[in-house]
């Protein structure tokens, strides 16, 4: 397989990518296969379909996404790593899999830096706290009080633990000086029901896994853990806003990697053809209804979100110790 590239690797302002996008057209011969370490139905899942049908009218082959989660990332990841660096396999994985694993897992059976190579960033994500609808828990201000209150033991929940949920809110706790007893679950779904029904007092979640509770009215958010509010929940103030700690950012990210060896004209090729499939109409509104946030990142700005994240991380860690086997 051979892709030709026209258009050195520069960041490109995301608005500006489908004007660019008509002066660059890569050339494969060979169907590709996106490997995606997030379940089907999820949010990044659908739009990494509808980013793989836009490849796949771009490159005349098909673009296919192949969902193995499990294992947090490792299943994925490991099913790709050794193929052929062609750029037909890629891998769609979150911070968790690239920047927190490494930290956590004992015998992790991938190396990031080793074996994979950064391509292009699908987007990011800001966490809300989610707390039911009939949750006690009106505002920040409320959360904070309970959590001073040595008559109060609030909960928080998680999907993994040692995932970015959990380090989001064991960061929360910290920044509030407070002891809050961490409830892990199996499966994402699990956790926002018992947030909803009030089996956990709250938990860190985007608009994509929370959004049937919410459209459903089941669950609320009381403020969104970045520098700016959402324009998928305008509403809802920032962290900062709400009288939280005004620096505490909580967020994930999702991004394309390939195996390591592939080409850096191959890799530049599939970083300016997924900044132009983002950037198209239909992509960028399924991303704005999920809250996603596209970035138009280089293969190494890519490398450097990886990189810097694992070094935020491993500070958390240092106060929450978790490993994994």
């Amino acid at each position: 397989m051979k892709r030709r590239s026209f258009i050195q690797g520069v960041t490109i302002p995301l608005v500006g990518a489908l004007a660019a996008g008509a002066q660059a057209q890569t050339v494969t011969t060979a169907p590709t296969r996106i490997t995606s370490t997030l379940p089907v139905g999820s949010g990044p899942d659908t739009v990494a379909r509808l980013v793989a049908e836009k490849l796949t009218a771009r490159w005349k082959q098909p673009v296919v996404v192949d969902a193995k989660p499990g294992g947090a990332g490792v299943v994925a990841i490991n099913a790709m790593k050794n193929l052929p660096p062609t750029g037909n396999e890629l891998v769609l994985a979150d911070v968790g899999n690239l920047s927190i694993n490494p930290l956590i897992f004992k015998n992790l059976r991938y190396d990031p830096e080793r074996e994979l190579v950064p391509v292009a960033l699908m987007f990011r994500t800001a966490f809300f706290i989610v707390v039911g609808t009939g949750s006690k828990l009106r505002s920040v201000k409320d959360l904070i009080d309970a959590s001073r209150n040595s008559a109060t033991q609030l909960t928080y929940g998680s999907n993994a633990v040692g995932g970015p949920i959990h380090l989001a809110s064991a960061q929360l706790e910290s920044a509030l000086g407070a002891t809050m007893t961490h409830v892990a679950f199996k499966e994402t779904s699990q956790l926002y029901v018992s947030v909803s029904t009030g089996e956990v007092d709250w938990a860190f979640g985007s608009i994509a896994t929370v959004l049937p509770l919410l459209k459903a009215g089941r669950v609320r958010l009381l403020a969104v853990a970045d520098r700016a509010r959402s324009s998928a929940a305008p509403d809802v103030p920032t962290l900062g806003e709400a009288g939280g700690p005004p620096h505490l950012d909580a967020f994930a990210w999702n991004g394309f990697f390939a195996p390591a060896g592939t080409p850096r004209d191959v890799v530049l090729d599939i970083n300016k053809a997924v900044i132009d499939a983002l950037a198209q109409p239909d992509v960028a509104e399924k991303l704005a209804t999920f809250s996603f946030t596209p970035q138009a990142l280089t293969p190494q700005q890519l490398g450097e979100l990886m990189r810097n994240d694992r070094a935020r991380y491993a500070e958390v860690l240092k106060r929450v110790k978790v490993t994994v086997d």
